[in-house]
This record gives C-alpha cells, sequence and structure tokens, in this order.
C-alpha cells in the first residue's frame, strides 16, 4: 500500500511541476545576445520605448515582451560614448512573429555598423 501511496504522490509533483516556459505565451518576447567583446549599456528593439540595459559582453538579457516583431528590426545600440543604428527601410512583405521566444544577436563591427542574426528559441 505504501509504494502504491508512493507512487501517486510521485505522479501528482511530476504533473503539478512540469510546466514549460512556452505553454502559456501570448506575445513575442526578445531577448538580446551581445556577441561583442565590450559591453552595450542600452539597446532599443524597434519602435516600442523598451530597452535590453547593462548588456555584458557574451551575455543574454531577459525576455522583453513586444506586440509586434519581425525576424529583424530598428536597433539603437549605446556603448560608451557611441550610438549606433540598424534601420529597415520597411517591412513590406513581411511576416509578424508569432508568440514565442526569439533572440537577437547583436554584433558591432570594426566600421560601427550593426550586424543582427536572428534565432528562434
Amino acid at each position: 500500500m505504501k509504494k502504491y501511496c508512493y507512487g501517486l504522490l510521485f505522479v501528482l509533483i511530476f504533473s503539478f511541476g512540469c510546466t514549460d516556459r512556452d505553454d502559456n505565451i501570448s506575445a513575442v518576447n526578445i531577448r538580446v545576445k551581445n556577441n561583442n567583446e565590450f559591453a552595450y549599456d542600452k539597446v532599443q528593439v524597434g519602435a516600442e520605448d523598451k530597452f535590453h540595459e547593462n548588456v555584458s559582453a557574451g551575455s543574454f538579457t531577459d525576455y522583453l515582451e513586444y506586440e509586434t516583431a519581425y525576424t529583424y528590426a530598428y536597433i539603437k545600440i549605446d556603448t560608451t560614448g557611441n550610438s549606433h543604428v540598424l534601420q529597415p527601410i520597411d517591412f513590406v512583405g513581411e511576416t509578424p512573429l508569432g508568440p514565442g521566444f526569439y533572440t537577437y544577436e547583436l554584433q558591432i563591427d570594426l566600421e560601427g555598423n550593426v550586424g543582427l542574426n536572428f534565432r528562434r528559441d
């Protein structure tokens, strides 16, 4: 009888404890990865007033929710004394991203150009 009770208890704990972060997604969630060897003070993704701040070299930010996002976006990166911008021309023909988790891997090259590598998490 004890084995039966322990088994039932295990199943109950397992079923309540196993939720995945994307089980109840209703928005686009974007994080930023800094692929440079220096820190970003502030990163603006898209036109919304949402900022990923203090992004250390090689690290990821937390996810922020966005109403609408695409596989590329307007990006403004502020570093110590400099601003670097990636400015898309338009989103004609592009399909907005569905609810989920995504990463914009960013890198500033030697000429100051911003590169964006999109990744679905």
